[in-house]
């Protein structure tokens, strides 16, 4: 395969921590390695959710959470900028939300504090990449593998299911964060009336 130019190991224009936090393009190889980084940190950010969701006994919730987070993940991954969008914003009114509570245990805020920053590196990327059509050779996308089961994960599953579920996203996403934010304001209002 590297005979071919297809290998997997396309040299990375910056580091590891620079691209997970303020990632910049240079290559198509940089695109596609940021879509798959992107698709990764969403994707853990929903299976995380759903296991604290079915430890803390709302599984309902849990599944909610991994759907809007999965799917996210394959919008990122399909260079979509409301997908990106819609999971930042989702994530830091759950933050704010929460950081009352979470005020007591430092530990979590900062592992939350860190994961707004991915995402909204995530977002960054997501935006450079959906605009990135330069006219160079080496500006062409590298194709997607299917060699493993992560391969098929985070290459084929997102081109397959992104447009067929991206309307529905849409709806979906949109209507669960304005149910999140009305259900957070009458807990507000309720807090203050009793």
């Amino acid at each position: 395969m590297q005979t071919l130019g297809l290998s997997d190991s396309t040299p990375r224009s910056e580091g590891r921590l620079k691209s997970l936090f303020w990632p910049s393009i240079q290559s198509g190889a940089d695109v596609d390695y940021l879509a798959v980084q992107g698709f990764w940190v969403c994707t853990i950010v929903g299976v995380m959710s759903l296991i604290f969701q079915v430890v803390a006994g709302n599984p309902i919730t849990g599944v909610m959470l991994f759907l809007l987070f999965h799917i996210g993940a394959v919008g990122v991954r399909e260079h979509n900028p409301f997908a990106a969008a819609i999971l930042l914003v989702y994530y830091v009114v759950d933050y704010l939300a929460s950081f009352l509570f979470l005020i007591n245990s430092p530990g979590i805020g900062v592992v939350r504090t860190i994961i707004v920053a991915l995402l909204v590196s995530n977002l960054r990327a997501t935006w450079i990449a959906a605009g990135w059509k330069p006219e160079s050779e080496e500006a062409a996308l590298p194709p997607r593998f299917a060699e493993t089961f992560a391969d098929k994960l985070a290459d084929k599953w997102p081109a397959f299911i992104w447009p067929k579920v991206k309307v529905l996203y849409y709806i979906f996403s949109f209507g669960f964060l304005a149910l999140t934010v009305v259900g957070l304001v009458v807990i507000a209002i309720r807090g203050r009336v009793f």
